[in-house]
């Protein structure tokens, strides 16, 4: 691996959500196990590795996302990514980088810009099955493409050929959790609903959730936990509502310890993000999944449907979801547990556990090619 007594360095290219940056650390963390120099390129407001990977150099550039109102806005956010390319290429060859990984968003376009401007070998990184804004822009540069879902909507057919589903790399502690057999939940046996979505599931969940929850027949409230992701001043309504009826909750802004959360649940409630559907499939956990309607090109239906198509789970959009349909799924599987099993092994068979394993050997493959076609090998990795 060393040329010139020097080992070559990997550039990763991300930042904004843990959607983007969760994959970038895992392959970032193999990498360097491998041997090879990595650095992280991400924008202004881009975090580093952590404490983790504090080896990692960390280069901050300027970006902006091409989405305002108005000319004036698209043209000052045209400036700032033509200002972060500039400053991705003089850093890419003072550091002399051998290739680009991207991982979509903004903020990953200088840099990967600028890396296949210098010729160097460029691998993007799509999470979503929907083909995001920056990775369509910048898929025509990559020598390949690597996709978690095995139809990624939106991909040009003229670059399919450099496309290969290495999944979504997922924290190891929650793929442990998939290693486990799924707890079928018995007649008298504790239920446990785990409800997750971050700030753009907090309001719809908060209403919905506590309403259908306490509707449920006395005998299934008796058996269940909620277990809720619950954001700002909502925590006390929502606390004081399953009081109410009677029902075990328990409610936090956030939950850092979701590897033994989603071992402990009998059923995921949640947005269906790349991150969520990777790690719902990872733990092998069951999924009722309403996507966030307001995403971009509505990614997270895609998501969705791409898992529940599998038999992992079940998809509700937010416009058909109220507290009585809500009430009547539940009721549904949890009185039913052979459908919480079924579901919970087709969402095991969909995920891919060695996804940052292929995405590595992709990377290297591609450092080691002459840019071509992928290989059939490098397909089947």
């Amino acid at each position: 691996m060393r040329r010139n007594g020097k080992v070559p360095l990997i550039v990763i290219a991300a930042g904004g959500t843990g959607g983007h940056m969760f994959p970038a650390q895992a392959l970032t963390r193999l990498l360097i196990e491998r041997g090879w120099r990595v650095a992280l390129f991400t924008d202004s407001r881009g975090k580093d590795f952590g404490p983790d990977l504090a080896e990692v150099e960390t280069h901050r550039l300027s970006a902006g996302a091409l989405l305002g109102t108005s000319l004036w806005q698209k043209g000052v956010a045209g400036l700032r990514l033509l200002r972060g390319s500039w400053q991705a290429r003089r850093l890419l060859r003072r550091l002399g980088a051998k290739a680009v990984v991207g991982f979509g968003g903004y903020a990953s376009v200088p840099t990967v810009w600028a890396g296949a401007r210098l010729g160097l070998k460029v691998v993007i990184h799509e999470q979503n099955a929907v083909i995001g804004r920056a990775n369509r822009l910048l898929a025509p540069k990559a020598a390949a493409i690597a996709t978690s879902f095995a139809t990624v909507k939106g991909l040009a057919e003229a670059l399919q050929g450099r496309s290969v589903r290495t999944g979504n790399p997922v924290r190891a502690a929650i793929a442990e959790v998939g290693r486990r057999p799924y707890a079928v939940p018995g007649a008298k046996d504790r239920l446990i609903l785990l409800v997750t979505g971050g700030s753009q599931g907090a309001r719809v969940f908060n209403e919905l959730v506590p309403a259908a929850v306490c509707r449920l027949t006395e005998e299934i409230k008796a058996r269940l936990k909620v277990v809720q992701q619950v954001r700002g001043s909502d925590l006390e309504p929502v606390a004081a509502t399953y009081k109410a009826c009677g029902v075990e909750a328990e409610l936090k802004p956030f939950f850092d310890d979701m590897p033994q959360r989603l071992a402990q649940a009998t059923l995921l409630l949640c947005r269906s993000g790349a991150s969520t559907v990777a790690e719902a499939a990872a733990a092998g956990r069951p999924a009722l999944m309403v996507p966030y309607p307001f995403a971009a090109d509505d990614h997270q239906r895609a998501n969705a449907e791409a898992l529940a198509a599998a038999g992992g789970g079940w998809m509700i959009p937010q416009s058909a979801l109220d507290a009585d349909r809500l009430t009547a799924e539940l009721q549904r599987l949890f009185t039913q547990p052979a459908l919480l099993v079924r579901a919970a092994g087709a969402a095991r068979a969909f995920a891919i556990d060695d996804a940052a394993r292929r995405l590595a050997d992709l990377v290297e493959g591609r450092l080691t090619s002459d840019g071509g076609p992928l290989t059939t090998g490098e397909r089947a990795a």
